[in-house]
């Protein structure tokens, strides 16, 4: 199986293809086809197959992968996926051969860093549907200053760290528009930036923003694969706070794919990293929003994925009494997992009361994420609609 891995890998090399277009353009799990290629399970015929079709190996794939079980297991390894699987497949980022733009300084460098957080704060307490439109304005505008302007290596470098956290809260706000497939993209330029840029801990930050995208769009065997890559990528050394969200990502993956044991360790891993923070292990900018309440509204989501409400309902109750109501769309989120959990908790009234709160925040905010939400808290109440309360709801609701 060693020669079928290899030469899928050259394969995949002459032809500039990551992984993850491979399984695409194949129509295979890229959790499969990562397991394949690491030696953790052995190609199905028809996997050898799609390959070789794809690749143009004339057969040759199919006879490297003949005599072999149907999907048994091979020597096992660890099961990982690499950042690299991730990036687009061809570089986006590339200069021009003839520049026509203007001398790039430090000056716009810090212009540039001053309008990304700009459009952080403002996804606060704004909704992706009311920011898509600007931030890939920006974001067009900073990869267009790059690649056109001229620079020092220094300035490039600084460049390609902006722009890839500028890709992040892009991504980030295309995904809370419901753009999916657009967000991914924007995700892979910004890891793209990043590692070019020699940025670890911002290609983790990028990386696991994906992997929680896959993790909420179904894709769980991918989610769980980059949100690992994504903490190895950032390193042991990484800033405190950024090993947390990276841990607390690597447990929604867990959870997501129902996967508790190894949740719950991500979970305890995360809050000893935070715990370890300090102002002097100087943390990016781009991590503000980072604290024990943040991690202890991931654990209570956690715990009502898992089914454990009673762990929960405190939790939640605890972080939600000293929120900012300006950050309305966070509000209805955290409020949501609440309502469920009340209602696995068997407290039908206090949960419909709950949603009822949910449902007026959500009434006026862009988000697809919130407009799910509410569509899984109707769901999980269907269950009381005898109890009155819940009935009103569900009869306004529809």
């Amino acid at each position: 199986m060693d020669d079928f891995r290899q030469r899928v890998r050259e394969l995949l090399a002459e032809r500039s293809l990551s992984m993850r277009a491979a399984a695409k353009a194949a129509r295979y799990d890229i959790a499969y086809l990562s397991r394949v290629l690491n030696g953790k399970q052995s190609p199905s015929v028809q996997l050898a197959k799609a390959l070789d079709d794809l690749l143009g190996a004339k057969g040759e794939l199919v006879t490297l992968a003949s005599g072999n079980p149907l999907d048994t297991p091979a020597v096992e390894t660890v099961n990982r996926a690499s950042i690299t699987d991730f990036l687009p497949d061809n570089d986006p980022l590339a200069p021009l051969k003839v520049r026509h733009g203007r001398r790039i300084g430090a000056g716009d460098v810090t212009d540039l860093a001053g309008r990304v957080h700009g459009l952080r704060l403002a996804d606060d307490v704004l909704a992706g549907g009311d920011l898509i439109r600007p931030a890939k304005r920006e974001l067009k505008s900073a990869v267009k200053l790059y690649r056109e302007g001229s620079h020092t290596e220094e300035i490039g470098r600084a460049l390609l760290s902006q722009i890839g956290e500028l890709a992040q809260i892009a991504g980030w706000i295309a995904s809370d528009a419901g753009l999916h497939e657009e967000a991914e993209r924007i995700y892979r330029l910004g890891i793209s930036a990043a590692q070019q840029a020699g940025d670890r801990a911002l290609v983790g930050h990028l990386a696991g923003s994906l992997a929680y995208q896959y993790s909420n769009t179904g894709h769980t065997g991918d989610g769980v694969l980059l949100a690992q890559a994504a903490l190895e990528t950032a390193g042991k050394d990484a800033p405190r706070k950024a090993r947390a969200l990276y841990l607390d990502r690597v447990a929604w993956a867990h959870t997501k794919a129902n996967e508790a044991q190894p949740a719950m360790r991500a979970l305890s891993e995360a809050s000893a990293a935070l715990a370890e923070d300090s102002e002097a292990t100087g943390s990016p900018q781009y991590l503000y929003w980072v604290n024990a309440g943040e991690l202890d509204v991931m654990e209570s989501r956690v715990y009502t994925e898992l089914k454990r409400p009673l762990r929960a309902v405190p939790l939640l109750r605890e972080v939600l009494a000293q929120y900012d109501a300006t950050h309305t769309r966070e509000l209805a989120l955290y409020l949501s997992w609440l309502a469920v959990a009340l209602a696995d908790a068997n407290e039908p009234e206090e949960a419909a009361a709950t949603a009822k709160r949910v449902i007026s925040l959500s009434a006026d905010v862009a988000s697809e994420r919130t407009a799910e939400r509410v569509k899984v808290v109707l769901h999980r109440l269907e269950e009381y609609r005898d109890v009155p309360e819940v009935r009103e709801i569900l009869d306004d609701a529809a």
